[in-house]
């Protein structure tokens, strides 16, 4: 058995003391390294969770920008439809105005244009009144001598046909007896007429015919009367137009 000499073994204890030594200042310089890793990934995790919150946070209001723009977009585009809205009942109103501004001024000049007319026509229908101013008026008599029945007659005076009259047999019994029947009454200028009447008597046709000078401001009367199968007139005048 081989046995350590006292400086071998001195050796070996120094040895043993450094190996110790190293072996000291290595645990001592881990442990701080093992705490300040443990500290740094705390420090991480809580850094981690408060930028994640603040994401959070920061998404939410970003949410809620988006739907406040949306919102006040919405108004603004509702409040230029309202303008615009606004804006063209005004610009219709302004037009419908100016219409009735337009209407109301050719109204006015319709109004003063009617008044001159007026005038005029009243002038005009004076001077007319003042050339002619003659009434025309066509009778009708039977000759209650003779025993006869007229059944109808129509006058015309210048070409133009009044109304036929037809008679029943009270009227021409009436006719019989000396009444008499007008035929024709109208305003005439004063110049002459031709004057005709188409009598029916006891079924026979009887025509007669008469130029009759109307005067003005005056009555021509012009009397027809059946007499003997025949047919006689005569004429006369009465001053003014009103009825005879």
């Amino acid at each position: 058995m081989h046995r350590f000499s006292y400086g071998e073994i001195t050796l070996m204890t120094k040895g043993v003391l450094v190996a110790a030594t190293a072996v000291t200042l290595a645990l001592a310089i881990a442990v701080p390294r093992c705490a300040v890793a443990q500290t740094t990934d705390a420090t991480y995790k809580a850094k981690r969770e408060q930028l994640a919150k603040e994401l959070a946070a920061t998404e939410k209001a970003l949410t809620d920008a988006k739907g406040q723009r949306v919102q006040l977009q919405a108004r603004v585009e509702s409040l230029i439809a309202q303008a615009m809205q606004e804006r063209a009942q005004a610009l219709l109103l302004s037009n419908e105005q100016t219409a009735l501004q337009q209407i109301d001024a050719l109204l006015a000049t319709s109004q003063d244009n009617l008044l001159l007319q007026r005038e005029r026509f009243a002038s005009l229908s004076d001077a007319v009144s003042a050339r002619t101013g003659a009434m025309l008026v066509v009778l009708l008599r039977a000759d209650s001598s003779q025993s006869q029945t007229v059944q109808s007659a129509v006058a015309m005076v210048d070409s133009v046909s009044g109304e036929q009259r037809t008679y029943s047999s009270s009227a021409s019994t009436a006719l019989a007896r000396g009444a008499a029947d007008q035929l024709y009454r109208a305003a005439v200028v004063a110049t002459d007429h031709a004057v005709s009447v188409r009598i029916t008597v006891d079924g026979k046709t009887l025509t007669g015919a008469a130029t009759v000078p109307a005067t003005r401001q005056s009555v021509t009367y012009v009397q027809f009367v059946v007499r003997n199968g025949q047919l006689t007139s005569s004429t006369w005048t009465s001053r003014g137009t009103g009825p005879f």
